[in-house]
């Protein structure tokens, strides 16, 4: 292959992570091609998805730099001004409020559908090769300045750089020889939207129960009723899951009102049900030659605080970082010490926040008397320190 044919970057994914890292390496002058299995559903405002994002304003902040957030934003996002935690064991009350913090939202609860649509939406115009639908059957690394992939069909790309972004499942991890060690919490997240009697008051709601938290994100309605649908996500041991999946609406209604502790009045049923398996899952190494991981196919954690594609999208920020750098200075990005910079950083985020998620789920998924007992007081001890409260909510939104 010419040098002319080099191209920087190929990327292998074109979820949220995937399309955004294509668009911000294209945005900023290089050039780039993203392969993707199957072009992904157009949305549809009249059949939301029930896959959404707290997403936070360091995320906003760099799809607004790429010219897709107000497309976004313009379409249907949510803003939440407020999140309340506290436990079914009884207690203090972990609270967090725009005002305090001088903003006039937290962040906002966005459909993953709708940010792949506009995403992929965007890439055309960026200058972006898209080969879809394509997969990776092989890698090829030499010369030692290049990498290269031979797709499903014969076409063979190669590029300075390669980033998979294909998921918990990826296969070009695997053919880079990256290993993950994963977790699995035998848990299912139960979702849903449903419709509440009271408003939810631009409010993420989150109730720790001995078999799993349950929360409450505010999203946008019908009209009429705009400031009282939620979509919710209810973490179960899989029985229990099974269970609540396979009853009429009017008896789950009855059990998620009793769960939720009735904080929002009277339920109504206005979707689908739906239940994902949740895990952890950390690679031992971010990088190997000139393949680098991010997004799920680098970490999956607990859903629980709603952090999965932020942790992501900051991958992307710090790569596109890395190449800027690079750039500026006239040096190769895929050197190993550069990767090597850029994968410390993300290696020690994505674990901490893994891991803390981890131990957040276990010391309130349980019955046991002590965690009960402790539980409760901690969160009310959290709320009534300002500063504690500030550092939570600073590490979570990015700033």
């Amino acid at each position: 292959m010419s040098r002319r044919e080099l191209l920087d970057v190929v990327v292998v994914g074109a979820g949220v992570v995937g399309a955004a890292a294509a668009l911000a390496f294209a945005r900023d002058g290089l050039e780039v091609a993203l392969v993707e299995a199957r072009e992904p559903p157009r949305w549809q405002a009249e059949r939301p998805d029930l896959r959404v994002y707290a997403f936070a304003p360091d995320n906003a902040a760099l799809l607004d730099d790429l010219g897709v957030w107000p497309a976004v934003r313009d379409a249907r996002v949510q803003p939440y001004r407020g999140m309340r935690v506290w436990d079914a064991a009884g207690g203090g009350e972990l609270a967090f409020d725009a005002d305090a913090f001088g903003r006039r939202e937290l962040g906002w609860i966005v459909e993953h559908g709708l940010l792949v649509d506009r995403l992929w939406a965007a890439l055309p115009a960026a200058g972006v090769q898209l080969h879809c639908p394509n997969r990776v059957e092989a890698l090829e690394r030499d010369p030692a300045d290049s990498v290269g992939m031979l797709l499903d069909g014969g076409r063979r790309l190669r590029a300075r750089l390669l980033v998979a972004a294909d998921g918990a499942e990826s296969q070009l991890r695997r053919l880079a020889g990256i290993a993950a060690d994963g977790h699995d919490y035998h848990q299912r997240g139960l979702v849903a939207y449903v419709d509440s009697a009271l408003s939810h008051q631009a409010t993420c709601w989150q109730r720790f129960l001995p078999s799993g938290p349950i929360a409450f994100l505010p999203t946008v309605g019908d009209p009429g009723a705009r400031d009282r649908r939620s979509s919710i996500v209810w973490t179960l041991p899989e029985r229990e899951a099974e269970r609540l999946l396979a009853i009429d609406d009017g008896a789950f209604l009855g059990e998620l009102e009793r769960a939720f502790d009735g904080r929002l009045g009277a339920l109504t049923a206005v979707s689908p049900r739906a239940a994902f398996p949740l895990r952890r899952q950390l690679v031992q190494r971010y990088f190997a030659g000139r393949v680098v991981v991010a997004g799920d196919a680098a970490h999956v954690v607990h859903p629980l605080a709603g952090q999965g594609v932020n942790l992501g999208l900051r991958d992307v920020a710090g790569l596109r970082a890395l190449f800027r750098q690079a750039q500026r200075r006239g040096v190769d990005p895929g050197s190993p010490h550069r990767l090597a910079r850029w994968a410390r950083t993300r290696r020690s985020e994505n674990a901490l926040a893994a891991h803390g998620f981890d131990g957040l789920n276990k010391l309130f998924s349980n019955d046991e008397l002590v965690a009960t007992l402790l539980r409760g007081p901690l969160l009310g001890l959290a709320g009534k320190l300002p500063p504690l409260t500030h550092y939570f909510w600073k590490r979570a939104a990015g700033l």
